[in-house]
């Protein structure tokens, strides 16, 4: 999902679905006839954003596209559909898996940010954790774990002369 400040985004068609998309985004469209690692072309952008200046096509924006790298194919979750009739030996069952394309925006209207260079997203880094040794443990806290109430005897069983 592109960001909502003053970044540069658009709205693209694909499969005759509308996305919006800005530099760097992966997304999951319809079946594209392309190889994984291959370059693409968008042609239909119905809108433009850059910053606070947006531009809106009737139906598309003229000479504006969006570059895209296809990563890889893949197949959608099953969808499965059920009827049933009840006393009428009506059973009907279908289902599929749809054919997907996973892409990555590279360039909207040849260029990669507002600022125009391109930016990649960092990799997030691992939060560190505290580590306690032994010789940082207070003493009051060892002797509290030393204090601690002994665990209870388990229940004797009861024989068949004590229940009666």
């Amino acid at each position: 999902m592109p960001k909502s400040d003053g970044s540069l985004s658009a709205v693209v068609v694909s499969g005759g679905k509308q996305y919006r998309v800005a530099p760097g985004d992966q997304i999951l469209v319809d079946r594209l006839a392309a190889e994984p690692g291959s370059s693409v072309k968008l042609g239909r952008v119905l809108l433009l954003r850059d910053g606070s200046d947006i531009k809106v096509g009737a139906p598309d924006i003229d000479g504006i596209d969006v570059e895209i790298k296809v990563l890889a194919h893949r197949r959608g979750p099953r969808i499965e559909s059920l009827r049933y009739k009840s006393k009428k030996r009506v059973r009907v069952h279908r289902g599929g898996r749809a054919d997907l394309t996973a892409i990555e925006v590279v360039a909207v209207g040849g260029l990669t940010e507002a600022t125009g260079t391109e930016t990649k997203p960092a990799a997030r880094a691992k939060p560190e954790r505290k580590k306690t040794k032994a010789a940082e443990v207070e003493p009051a806290q060892v002797e509290a774990k030393a204090e601690a109430p002994a665990k209870r005897a388990p229940r004797k069983a009861k024989t068949a002369k004590e229940t009666s």
